[in-house]
Formats: structure tokens, sequence, C-alpha cells
């Protein structure tokens, strides 16, 4: 007889182990893998507490552009909790060698000045929740044997890719109202690898606005699994661009226009 109850912590020690021993995580037993995305977020929120990250040390949201919806095979965004020893301050230098076919993406996040409690929110009330408002660089992993063809129930349990983020500055001006309103939706982003552009987009495309990011957060089962939203905590809202997959060494910079600018290196 399968042990339903124990199903998600035997998961999450399965892919624990994985991660310790840097090894492409490969599909796992039927008997006690996540089947659907509801639970892939039970075996996230047992892989924070066997990992010390409860409550996390923020969010990442993944696929909330459509051009990563289309590029990974979805149609709604995911989240993956972040740990503190993973939020990373602009100029960060890190060892290509210790990821896992690393990739870099192009954010926006938010710090948050209150707790916000698990379901539905107006925007303009979540925008008074926002402390500060700055640029970030995710750092993804392709640590999947098969790639998205290991599922997406797998992809949420293991957060949706997510290696670190670099944080840049918080932005300065960004009051409520001004959060709120239009001009994070009009924030051109831009990343380059190497001093060579490779994309750009808009907060815009991140579901709308990205404050739209923060109510579909706080309304999702991962909000609910880890008890909301708490005071301190790092939400990046999604990249503007595709990944870019990076084959060797290389210098990443992310700008946002009224956000500022981001670095990492990868030596």
């Amino acid at each position: 007889m399968t042990d339903h109850a124990g199903r998600p912590e035997r998961a999450a020690e399965a892919i624990a182990d994985a991660l310790a021993a840097r090894r492409p995580l490969v599909p796992l037993d039927p008997a006690i893998a996540p089947a659907d995305p509801a639970e892939g977020y039970a075996v996230q929120a047992a892989l924070a507490r066997r990992l010390g990250a409860c409550p996390p040390a923020g969010f990442k949201i993944g696929a909330t552009a459509a051009t990563m919806q289309l590029h990974l095979g979805i149609r709604t965004p995911a989240a993956g909790f972040m740990m503190r020893s993973g939020l990373l301050p602009s100029g960060a230098v890190s060892p290509f060698r210790a990821w896992l076919t690393p990739g870099v993406e192009c954010e926006i996040a938010f710090r948050l000045g209150r707790d916000i409690p698990p379901g539905e929110h107006r925007q303009e009330a979540l925008a008074e929740a926002v402390a500060a408002v700055l640029p970030a660089i995710e750092i993804v992993e392709n640590r999947y044997q098969g790639g998205v063809g290991i599922g997406t129930p797998m992809l949420i349990a293991d957060r949706f890719f997510h290696g670190a983020s670099v944080l840049g500055a918080d932005a300065e001006g960004w009051p409520a109202g001004r959060l709120a309103g239009r001009d994070l939706v009009a924030a051109r982003g831009r990343m380059t690898v190497n001093g060579r552009l490779f994309g750009e987009g808009q907060g815009g495309d991140l579901l709308g606005h990205p404050l739209a990011v923060l109510r579909w957060l706080a309304a999702s089962p991962a909000a609910a699994a880890f008890g909301g939203l708490r005071a301190g905590q790092v939400i990046l809202c999604g990249s503007v661009t595709p990944p870019a997959w990076l084959s060797g060494p290389a210098e990443i910079e992310v700008s946002f226009d009224g956000l500022g600018t981001v670095t990492a290196r990868f030596t």
C-alpha cells in the first residue's frame, strides 16, 4: 500500500539528494512523484522544510510572459521558493562549473514591506505592501533529465528551474501610487551577455503588469502551501526575455529604465 501522507516528504528527499550531489534530476518513481501541480507544491513545501527554508527568503515566478509560456510549453505561471543563501548582490562572481546547464533571465523584483495573507487581493492594495522595486538577474538551471519533458509537476516541485538571484539596489522614487500606475508597465528591460544584447522586453509583458504577478502569487497554491507571503521577502516577477543559456564563462548585465542595473559574472 502506498503511503500517500508521506509521498511529498519522500519526493522532497529524492530532490534534495540530487541537489546536494549536483546531479541531474531524473523522473521519480510514480509511487512518490507529484501527479499534478497541487502535489508539486506540496513536494516543494516539503523540500523547503528539508532545506531549512521555512519561511523562504522569497519566491520566483516563472512563465509570466507569453514568450516564456510558449518557450516552456505551459499555459500558466509557476512559483518556486528562494533560499536566503541564494540572494546575491549585484556584481556577484560564481564559478561556471558550479552550475548545471546554467542560464540567466532579465527580471523585475519586489521586496515586501508587509505580510500578505494567501488569497485574492486588489493590485492597488498590493502596491501598498511593496517596500521596494529593483532589477534582478535570475540564475536558472536546466537540471532535469529530458528537460521540460520531466513534466510540470516535477518542475514545480524542484522550484521551476531556480538556482539563485542576483539583486540590484532598491530603485528610488517608486511610491505605491507610481508602482500601481503605468510606469512599471512601460519600463523596458535589456539583458546583455558578454557585452552583446541578448534580448529586451518591458514590464507589461509580465501578465500585463508586475503587480498582476504578485496578485497571482498571493492567490496561488504556492502561497497557500507556505502560509502566505512575509515582509522582507523578495519576489522575482518573471523574465521579460527568454533565458540565455550559457556555454561557458560570461558577464551578464540587466538594466531596466527607471530601476537601474545589476550585473553578474561566471568565471
